[in-house]
């Protein structure tokens, strides 16, 4: 009756096992031991029981995940060398455009701090690529019969240049693609047609943002094209107000004429739109030098260490291409070095994973996704059971959250962790996404997260010249990597 009573008024401060290691004895001693009609209480104690022993492992393991979360943290926090080989990576080698001889160069980078990090195992996967260079560029304005202006500007990735040659046209406004649909072929034959649609500052999280307005970079240079178009400048896909241009991929659909495509930052786009608001004619020329040039093999590098008890995979990873421009610290070599202290910390903290932990350092994200695709064939074929996959590629930033592309079972069971994650910057496991390259391995009915940081600042240097490594914060990138070592580690133990 005292263990029962303050089990149900919740002052549970005697010992819980001992209470009920004299209730099982008691059973154990008579078995034919009944409940007495006049009091209950003993019955009510054999429902309350499952609750008592589940609430008491859950407190024990919660406890005991607690401090190995504390000893990752430390670990990372205090010995962590992302940072110093993010240096090493962005100052030594620099941009990693896939084709070109710097990523080859990253690739080896990558392969040898794999070994230093304890992998067991390294390779290279292949990878074929198209090879996209970006040659000398530039756009000049002219606003009715005034001088020549030169604008800052990038040619897109993976678009079609002018071959070193002037093109020359009168360029024409359009906010938005509803717009544009209304206009007749013969108001946008042989014109340079200008996008002007800025990201939309209502959105708290800029991923938003860059998700509505990525189409004006995908899908206007096609667009434009059918109807007789020359050219296409488009506003950068940026949450920031001043005059850097942003590069990213762009593609053409089969059949339609490839025609070159540029994008400008926002202060240039706002000056233009100004102008052509005030029906003053405005000629462009540009002159570009970019274009494809075959394919190449180049490849993915991968590291691992085996698990103790089964073959199942556990993957993360990033990529390590970046665009040609900037030294792709954030996009994405901040995920690089985060998935490589993973491994080098269950390797120092002596963590005795159940599962292998596998490090995929994906090749030619940026413009074709050529080596998460080449992963997702290669576990199709071979058939290798993969548990789970976690990607980083929002950035070094300060970690927020994990998304969850995964089934409604899995993801309640991620969600059983958050408390665990409070302490380190984790308040959410939510939506329905994980990254570019391990969102093909969900074909195959993989669970999928993606690690989510504060993304204020992200869209500010996404695809320019100013994702350098000064730029990241010693403390919020290996923060990221605490986090993302945690949720492997929660995933091997309870997956």
């Amino acid at each position: 009756k005292m263990y029962l009573h303050r089990a149900k008024t919740g002052y549970c401060t005697v010992n819980v096992r001992h209470g009920l290691v004299i209730f099982l004895d008691l059973l154990q001693k008579n078995s034919t031991f009944r409940f007495p009609k006049r009091n209950q209480n003993m019955k009510k104690l054999l429902y309350i029981l499952p609750l008592f022993l589940g609430g008491f492992f859950w407190s024990q393991n919660f406890k005991q995940d607690s401090l190995q979360f504390k000893k990752i943290s430390d670990e990372i926090l205090v010995n962590g060398k992302s940072y110093e080989d993010l240096r090493e990576l962005t100052k030594d080698i620099g941009s990693r455009l896939s084709g070109s001889s710097n990523y080859e160069k990253s690739a080896d980078w990558a392969m040898k701090k794999l070994l230093e990090a304890g992998a067991d195992q390294v390779w290279f996967q292949p990878v074929m690529v198209n090879v996209w260079t970006r040659g000398d560029e530039s756009l000049k304005l002219k606003v009715n019969h005034g001088k020549w202006k030169e604008v800052k500007m990038l040619s897109l990735g993976n678009s079609e240049g002018t071959k070193g040659k002037d093109l020359e046209g009168e360029v024409i406004l359009v906010k938005t693609l509803e717009d544009f649909e209304k206009l007749p072929d013969y108001a946008v034959k042989d014109k340079i047609v200008f996008f002007n649609y800025a990201f939309k500052q209502e959105f708290v999280v800029t991923g938003q943002a860059y998700g509505d307005a990525g189409k004006y970079r995908r899908v206007t240079p096609s667009e434009v094209a059918k109807k007789g178009g020359k050219a296409v400048i488009i506003r950068s896909l940026t949450s920031s107000f001043d005059d850097v241009p942003h590069t990213g991929s762009t593609r053409y659909e089969d059949g339609i004429p490839k025609i070159p495509a540029v994008a400008i930052g926002a202060e240039s786009a706002d000056y233009l739109e100004e102008i052509l608001l005030k029906k003053q004619k405005v000629q462009a020329v540009l002159n570009s030098n970019c274009g494809m040039n075959g394919q190449m093999m180049t490849k993915s590098v991968i590291g691992e260490i085996k698990g103790k008890s089964d073959e199942k995979v556990i993957v993360v990873g990033a990529h390590l291409d970046s665009w040609d421009v900037g030294e792709g610290a954030h996009d994405d070599g901040a995920g690089i070095v985060q998935s490589i202290e993973v491994l080098r910390t269950f390797k120092n903290l002596k963590l005795k994973n159940n599962h292998t932990i596998r490090v995929v350092c994906f090749a030619n994200e940026e413009n074709g996704v050529r080596g998460g695709r080449t992963y997702m064939e290669t576990v199709k074929k071979s058939e290798e059971p993969h548990v789970f996959a976690l990607e980083s590629d929002s950035g070094g930033f300060t970690p927020r959250s994990f998304s969850l592309g995964m089934h409604p079972d899995k993801a309640k069971s991620m969600k059983s962790w958050e408390k665990l994650f409070n302490p380190y910057g984790i308040y959410e496991f939510a939506g329905n996404h994980s990254g570019v390259d391990i969102e093909p391995l969900r074909e195959l009915k993989i669970p999928a997260s993606g690690l989510v940081t504060d993304s204020q600042r992200y869209f500010d240097i996404h695809h320019t010249p100013e994702d350098t490594f000064e730029k990241v914060n010693r403390r919020e990138l290996l923060l990221g990597a605490v986090v993302m070592t945690q949720l492997i580690y929660m995933v091997d133990k309870n997956w």
